[in-house]
C-alpha cells in the first residue's frame, strides 16, 4: 500500500482499508486483516514515541505517557472518517456514533491470549501492532477461530503482530480469538468502540486501578531488588 501520510508524525488513512490485498470477512464473523498501514520508515519514530510502560497486559491509554507521534496515530484512528471506513468493512453502520476506550500493551506474560469474544459491551474492536520482525513461530501470533476450546481451530492462518498490521472485529457470540502463550515485549494499541458511555466510565475506572497496581508491584520489585 503506498496511500500514506508521510510526516513527522505517521497517520493512519481510512482509504488503506479499501485496499484489494486487505483481508475481510464476514464468516463465521465479521474481522479485517490489513498489512503495511504505517510506513517503515516511520518505525522508530514510532517506538520512541511509545510509553514506558510498568505491568504487562493492556493499560489505560494515558496521553502525557506516550510521544507526540504515538498520540497523532491514536488520534487518526478515532477520526470519524476512519472509524466509519472500518465499521462499513466490519458491518457497522456510522461506527464514528460509538464511543471508544482505548489501551495500549507493551509486554504480555504466558497468562495472557486465552480464547475469549470479547465482553457484550464491545461493538468492535482494532488491534494495531508496532513490533518488528517477529522471530516467534506461532507465540504471540492472532488467532480467528471457530471454537472456544481449541486453538488449532483457524478460520485463516494465524496473524504475526508485526509493524502496521492492522486487525479489527466485530464482536459476537462467537468471535473467538486468542493466541498462544507469550511472555515478553509485544507493542499493540486496542482501540474499542463501546455500546454507550457508562461503559467506557466503567472500563477506565478499572483501567485506572490496574495501572496503579501494577505501578505498585512495580516498585514493590525494584525495592526487592534493591533499586
Amino acid at each position: 500500500m503506498t496511500d500514506f501520510d508521510i510526516d513527522v508524525h505517521p497517520r493512519l488513512q481510512a482509504s488503506t482499508l479499501t485496499h484489494p490485498t486487505t483481508l475481510v470477512r464476514s464468516e463465521p464473523f465479521n474481522f479485517l486483516v490489513s498489512s503495511n498501514m504505517l510506513p517503515r520508515n516511520a518505525m522508530q519514530t514510532l517506538l520512541a514515541a511509545f510509553p514506558k510502560l510498568k505491568g504487562a497486559g493492556y493499560l489505560p491509554y494515558q496521553r502525557a505517557d506516550c510521544g507526540t507521534s504515538i498520540n497523532a496515530l491514536i488520534d487518526s484512528i478515532l477520526e470519524p472518517e476512519f472509524a466509519d471506513t472500518l465499521g462499513a468493512r466490519l458491518g457497522i453502520e456510522q461506527m464514528s456514533q460509538y464511543p471508544t476506550y482505548v489501551s495500549i500493551s507493551g509486554r504480555l506474560k504466558k497468562r495472557h491470549g486465552n480464547i475469549h469474544t470479547d465482553g457484550k459491551s464491545k461493538i468492535a474492536t482494532a488491534l494495531l501492532y508496532l513490533n518488528g520482525d517477529w522471530t516467534q513461530v506461532q507465540q504471540g501470533c492472532l488467532r480467528f477461530l471457530n471454537r472456544i476450546d481449541d486453538f488449532e481451530d483457524m478460520v485463516v492462518p494465524e496473524i504475526p503482530p508485526v509493524y502496521g498490521t492492522l486487525a479489527a472485529f466485530r464482536r459476537a457470540d462467537n468471535s473467538f480469538h486468542g493466541h498462544l502463550p507469550f511472555e515478553g515485549e509485544r507493542r499493540v494499541i486496542q482501540v474499542a468502540w463501546l455500546t454507550d458511555s457508562e461503559h467506557k466510565s466503567r472500563k477506565a475506572k478499572r483501567g485506572q486501578l490496574a495501572h496503579r497496581l501494577k505501578q505498585l508491584q512495580a516498585w514493590l520489585g525494584d525495592k526487592l531488588r534493591g533499586k
